[in-house]
Parts: C-alpha cells; structure tokens; sequence
C-alpha cells in the first residue's frame, strides 16, 4: 500500500488531487457512499485507476484523504470582542459542524482510512490553530489566556468523545458549558497568562522550533 502524501502537492500532482477530490464529492451525491468504487472515481476525475492505486493506496483511505480536506476550517474564527465570546462562538460552530450528519461521515472515514494517525493528528492541527488564533487576539487586548492543550482537552476532546463513542444530540449550551469549565480551570493553571500566545503549528500539529 502506497503511503500518502505528508505535504500538499503542487502543479500536475495537485490537480490530480483536486479533480479526484471532486470527483468522489460529486461520486458520493450520485450514488451514496457504499456504492462508490475507484474505477467510478478514476473515470470521473480523468484519470486511470492506478493512479488511484498508487497514490492513496485503496478506496478508504482516498476518501479519508478527502474527509481531512472537507474537515480543514475555510475561515478564521469570529472575532467578537473578548477571549469568552470568540471562544463560545468557535465551540458552537466546532460543535455544529463535527456533529452534523456530514460532520460525523467525515469523521468516520477521516479515521477508518488513516492506520499510522496521519489525518487524526492533522484533525487536531485544525482546531488547534483555530484556538491558537483566539488566544491570539485575546493576548493582544491583555486578556489572560489559557494554554492551548488545555482548551483542546476541556473542550474539543469532550465533544469529539460523544460524537465518537455516545451518538447523542448535543447543543451549543454544551458548547458554552465546556468553554465555561474550562476557563474556570484556567484559574488554576499556573500557565495561563496574558503575555504570550500560544505557539505558532505545522500542519502536522507540533509547534514550531
């Protein structure tokens, strides 16, 4: 099995990538996801399925390549005015977008298709520089902020913990109850202050020397 890619590629090869992408898009409307095949895929995006093959190595893990694009955050979050506010606005929307029924197909096939955690670790890299940002600006108006892990564990990791494991319907008062419970934990973490933000990412999740 061939191993995917570790950077976005550029000329032919990205626009291989997109117009496979497209086509399992497009693919998965038409048909539904159980009836897609590679053959379908290649014949669609123009392109032979051994390309196929060769570049992402089976029918899953293409579209867990896929999910991980779908699952990339195509703004920067709202900026509203404090460190409480942009947070329980990013919350919400993480939570609505993740939960949604296309949220969790995504998920599913972002970690079926994924053995060596490749695509989970990029998953975190989304959200974790979505909160690096936050925290960001909040440093620039002074506020206090926490660490970023700590916002990742109190509450990205909750809500992707239900979505994963206890299928239940969750709501933006959830969301704003783990930001609320984490700030609050924030007063007992010796690491939280208005002095810095947090680390600048590679899109592999690890932060910059």
């Amino acid at each position: 099995m061939s191993p995917r890619p570790m950077v976005r590629p550029g000329g032919r090869s990205a626009r291989v990538q997109e117009s496979v992408h497209a086509a399992v898009r497009e693919l998965v409307e038409e048909v539904g996801r159980d009836a897609l095949t590679v053959p379908m895929v290649a014949t669609r995006a123009g392109v032979t399925p051994s390309t196929i093959y060769r570049r992402w190595g089976d029918l899953q893990e293409l579209l867990s390549d896929v999910a991980v694009e779908r699952l990339r955050p195509e703004t920067d979050p709202a900026d509203l005015g404090s460190l409480r506010a942009d947070l329980d606005a990013w919350a919400e929307q993480f939570l609505d977008e993740m939960a949604s029924p296309s949220g969790r197909a995504y998920i599913r096939d972002a970690l079926l298709g994924d053995p060596d955690g490749t695509n989970a670790g990029q998953c975190s890299a989304y959200a974790a520089e979505q909160i690096d940002a936050v925290l960001a600006r909040a440093v620039q108006r002074g506020e206090p902020v926490p660490e970023t892990e700590l916002l990742i564990d109190r509450v990205v990791a909750p809500i992707m913990y239900r979505i994963l494991f206890r299928p239940v319907p969750l709501d933006a008062a959830y969301a704003r109850e783990l930001v609320t419970n984490a700030l609050y934990a924030q007063q007992f973490e010796a690491g939280a202050r208005p002095t810095r933000a947090a680390a600048p990412r590679r899109s592999n999740g690890k932060p910059e020397n």
